[in-house]
């Protein structure tokens, strides 16, 4: 692989080529290395590891995700080579400080430090990882992550992304995990992990209340405290006590009418004193709104560029004392001891090649625990490979040309390879002796060529419907449908044929006016390098469906917490010159927001059919009465009840005696697979001391998470809504 950037130091080492520098004196810890090496830098230096290398640019010049849309292939791929050639920060070779690169995520090696970016393996998008609710799934996934960066001589990889889908219209949902933030800290913890195994620092994102990308670089976020700290800020405080995390990358958007990036509360008083954060703050790429403010808050590295934190802003806030140089110094020792941790002084740059077959198959294996079987009339799923003479994919471009490599923006991976729809359904019905044909008709998006696509509906033996959405960095949807009239062509081609199965290819959810006439739906959301195969093995019964619903599905848009509430999104001005949004649903986001209004949404967080039937039995809670310290035991037994092996997804909820809370909150789940006839006990633990607070409350006084006295009910079931068993618990 070639290194265009041949000037600058990939290896520490000092001029004499001895190694002779005191920071790399491998008997001291990390931070004391780190430590050393400031105090040996000059003024200018440490101005200048305080930023991004990249030329500074007018971020407001840049087009948006329509713009972006409407360019050629040819203006696209320039766009994004200006935007990828310096993703670093440059090295010191007189100190022995390699160039430090860093590369996008959270859903493969994304936007990188080169140009061009190097390919990778495209894995399914987060919110499909997240409907697996199997960390062993994270692990991998995590562990694909890791081994690329490290791979391609990375040192960052900026994710996981574990903010909340608290809209369905969210642009980066596809990158995020789920509407339950123990969901997200669970996933994202093991996603860690998992990077950081390979010596490669992970970066959660984006601290905090980035939950939309309307207006993102302007939009203020108003929100309660204990609404904060029971969801948004969960997933980040799992990150940093379970998994060690590294790094934090600060939002675009302001809180309580302060930039993330420099919100002391938020940086300092949270993150490192509450919790315990010992890694570096970098900002989002053009989040930093300042020099001294954002330094002293606790921001502690600008990407891309030095737009604030450059040398004449620096010297001028240490000249006026609104910048101190133990705050500079404090910055650098924060990434250089995570630099230090994970051996990246010591690390040549020495990229070589992605095992793209080994890890493809791993991504095949995740992408077909993930799908979500959502409708299965008459057990018309699995289909038999061997029934059918000729079956034809209809659908439009992006779901049926091509893998579906969803989610634009800096995240999006250049895969090494991709198994679209026909090549790779063909190849799994003649790995199972099938004879059958498969041909594709691209319904074009305007539909003019819809008639042809229902003759060729009504003439096939088994018609694959595709249709879904792919979401994108950068602009949030105008609504939660799918986009080009892929409402009316579904509501067209449903009727063709009675030998028609829909495959949804989505980023999150979205309205299904059409549901009546599908009598089949497979969510099988953005697969990325596999998306074919595994989409032919879920339809052909090669692997049995077990993923679960990770975001509410609505039946209505009138059902969602922003319709009627444009202060809850997309915000009102409020005479502050900048849009205003307010979380006043509180804690009633997701499953708790229908479950509190008593709304009956489409398909409930948590719910997934499978090929197969399980039945829960000899349900038990311990104790029956507690102090709020001991850790409540439950149990149960799950058995596969049908003919096929399969997984179901024991879930544990609770309902918390406190005024305001919502009806259930989830605290537990378990992935089971079992043969036919298999019968396995599952226990989950509800520890109240876990980083999750599951049997806590923010409270106001305390300034803390408190257990608080009161009858508490323990819900066991397969879904948010289909909780069949319950138990009470008396906390004295």
């Amino acid at each position: 692989m070639n290194n265009e950037h041949t000037t600058e130091p990939e290896l520490a080492h000092n001029s004499n080529g001895n190694g002779s520098f005191p920071w790399m004196d491998k008997s001291l810890s990390p931070s004391e290395r780190a430590e050393k090496l400031v105090a040996a830098m000059t003024l200018e230096q440490k101005i200048a590891q305080l930023h991004g290398s990249m030329e500074t640019i007018n971020i407001y010049a840049l087009p948006t995700a329509d713009e972006m849309n409407a360019m050629s292939p040819e203006e696209q791929e320039l766009l994004m080579a200006q935007l990828q050639v310096q993703r670093h920060v440059k090295g010191i070779e007189e100190l022995g400080i390699p160039r430090f690169r860093i590369t996008n995520g959270p859903v493969g090696v994304g936007m990188g430090d080169g140009h061009p970016s190097p390919p990778a393996t495209a894995l399914p998008m987060t919110i499909g990882l997240a409907a697996g609710f199997d960390p062993q799934l994270a692990r991998e996934y995590g562990d694909i992550i890791g081994s690329e960066t490290a791979t391609l001589g990375q040192h960052v990889l900026e994710g996981p992304g574990v903010c909340l889908h608290r809209t369905p219209i969210a642009g980066r949902n596809f990158e995020y995990f789920s509407e339950d933030p123990y969901l997200s800290g669970v996933m994202g913890v093991e996603v860690t992990k998992a990077i950081q195994n390979h010596n490669v620092i992970a970066m959660g994102k984006h601290y905090v209340v980035n939950d939309q990308e309307y207006e993102r670089f302007r939009a203020n976020v108003e929100v309660d405290e204990h609404v904060l700290r029971e969801l948004y800020l969960l997933p980040f405080e799992m990150l940093v006590k379970d998994a060690d995390i590294a790094a934090i990358m600060s939002a675009y958007n302001r809180v309580r009418g302060v930039y993330a990036t420099e919100n002391r509360y938020l940086l300092n008083d949270i993150l490192r004193e509450e919790w315990g954060f010992q890694g570096y703050v970098q900002s989002d790429f053009w989040s930093c709104r300042s020099c001294s403010a954002s330094l002293s808050a606790g921001m502690d590295h600008e990407m891309p560029d030095a737009k604030w934190c450059n040398e004449t802003n620096v010297k001028n806030a240490l000249e006026d004392t609104s910048l101190e140089i133990e705050t500079v110094n404090r910055a650098l020792v924060r990434r250089f001891t995570q630099m230090f941790r994970f051996g990246q002084f010591e690390r040549p740059y020495n990229p070589s090649e992605i095992d793209a077959k080994g890890h493809g198959a791993i991504s095949r294996k995740i992408g077909s625990q993930i799908a979500v079987l959502l409708k299965n009339d008459d057990g018309m799923l699995p289909l038999d490979p061997k029934a059918y003479g000729s079956i034809v994919i209809i659908g439009q471009s992006e779901f049926v040309d091509d893998a579906c490599n969803g989610g634009g923006g800096s995240s999006k991976v250049v895969p090494l390879y991709t198994v679209p729809p026909v090549e790779g359904m063909q190849a799994v019905l003649n790995g199972l002796g099938s004879e059958a044909k498969v041909s594709k008709v691209t319904v074009a998006k305007d539909l003019s060529n819809l008639e042809e696509a229902k003759s060729a509906a009504k003439e096939a033996d088994l018609v694959i419907l595709m249709a879904g959405l792919v979401a994108s960095e950068g602009a949030d949807l105008p609504s939660p449908n799918m986009l080009n009239n892929q409402n009316r062509m579904l509501d067209g081609l449903l009727e063709v044929n009675p030998q028609t199965v829909l495959v949804m290819k989505d980023s999150s959810p979205v309205m299904m006016p059409w549901i009546t006439k599908a009598p089949a739906i497979l969510e099988a959301w953005n697969q990325g390098t596999e998306d074919g195969h595994v989409v032919a093995d879920l339809l052909f019964g090669v692997v049995n469906p077990s993923g679960k619903v990770p975001t509410t599905y609505a039946a209505s848009e009138d059902d969602l917490l922003y319709t009627g509430h444009p202060e809850r999104y997309p915000g009102t001005d409020e005479g502050n010159g900048f849009p205003v949004i307010r979380y006043s649903e509180g804690l009633n986001m997701g499953y708790r927001w229908f479950q509190s209004q008593g709304i009956q949404p489409l398909f409930p967080f948590g719910f997934g059919l499978s090929y197969t039937t399980f039945e829960l039995s000899g349900f038990s809670v311990t104790p029956a009465q507690s102090d709020g310290k001991a850790a409540i035991t439950v149990k149960v037994t799950v058995t596969n009840t049908g003919k096929v092996e399969g997984a179901e997804v024991v879930q544990v909820y609770l309902s918390i005696p406190v005024t305001g809370q919502p009806p259930k909150r989830l605290v537990g789940f378990q992935k089971v697979f079992l043969e036919p006839e298999q019968s396995r006990q599952v226990t989950i633990t509800i520890n109240p001391s876990a980083t999750n607070h599951p049997m806590s409350v923010w409270d106001y006084c305390e300034r803390d998470f408190v257990v608080k006295p009161g009858e508490y009910t323990v819900y066991l079931g397969t879904s948010s809504e289909d909780t069949p068993f319950e138990s009470k618990i008396v906390i004295d």
